[in-house]
């Protein structure tokens, strides 16, 4: 039987299994927006307080906006946001459905969905009332998410493999290949996601672990001798 545990710093909290069963059976989600320019982000800016900071971007940006899913397994994606004329497009509710309908959960097809959990941020379009019901219907009480049965920390960047390491790792082998067009950038980053060996994913989610020890430990405090020094 899996050991279960609570976070007793905020109050009572749904439960979560611990390790070591738990963390081969934990998907991890996110999005990012991959300019041609060489601009990356998903929104993230670290500090203890609101650093009140603006990030310019181009009038007119040509960018991807990219999906994966990330298990100590393997990863699922990348996921390119398209219109229905294939056109590049940013992700909001209807959209994030219809690649969570089409995309990932068959994509699924080789796992037991019954013993998987799933992970994703706080954004608007992750937590729509029609989004949770469709992932509730899927993954039951396995679902971490704000509104779902088990609650995702706010402002947990540094709890997520996909912030922490994919997004800086694809940007810091796609640029090298300089880019000239969009259909140019998303092959690159559908070759360097490729390429990620099982071997590596095993090692972010050991960090992973060890980030996960060490918040619990300091109870939920921020961590930048973790964060700033990698």
């Amino acid at each position: 039987m899996i050991k279960q545990g609570v976070d007793s710093s905020n109050g009572p909290k749904a439960r979560l299994p611990l390790f070591p069963i738990f963390i081969s059976e934990f998907w991890f989600s996110d999005e990012a927006h991959f300019w041609l320019n060489g601009y990356v982000s998903n929104g993230h800016v670290w500090s203890e307080a609101n650093p009140q900071v603006y990030v310019e971007t181009p009038l007119h940006p040509e960018k991807l906006t990219v999906w994966c899913a990330l298990f100590a397994g393997g990863i699922i994606g990348p996921y390119f946001f398209k219109n229905d004329e294939g056109h590049n497009v940013t992700v909001n509710g209807d959209r994030y459905r219809a690649m969570i309908t089409n995309f990932f959960i068959p994509e699924l097809n080789n796992h037991d969905v019954q013993e998987l959990w799933f992970q994703q941020d706080g954004a608007t379009c992750h937590t729509a009332r029609a989004t949770i019901d469709l992932l509730k219907d899927t993954f039951g009480d396995r679902l971490i998410s704000r509104f779902g049965p088990v609650n995702w920390p706010p402002r947990s960047c540094d709890l997520t493999p996909l912030d922490y390491f994919l997004w800086g790792y694809v940007m810091s082998l796609i640029y090298a290949d300089k880019p000239q067009t969009l259909d140019h950038l998303e092959d690159t980053i559908r070759r360097v996601i490729a390429d990620i060996r099982p071997q590596m994913l095993e090692k972010i989610i050991e960090n992973w672990t060890s980030r996960l020890g060490y918040i619990r430990a300091i109870r939920g405090n921020h961590m930048p001798e973790i964060i700033f020094k990698m």
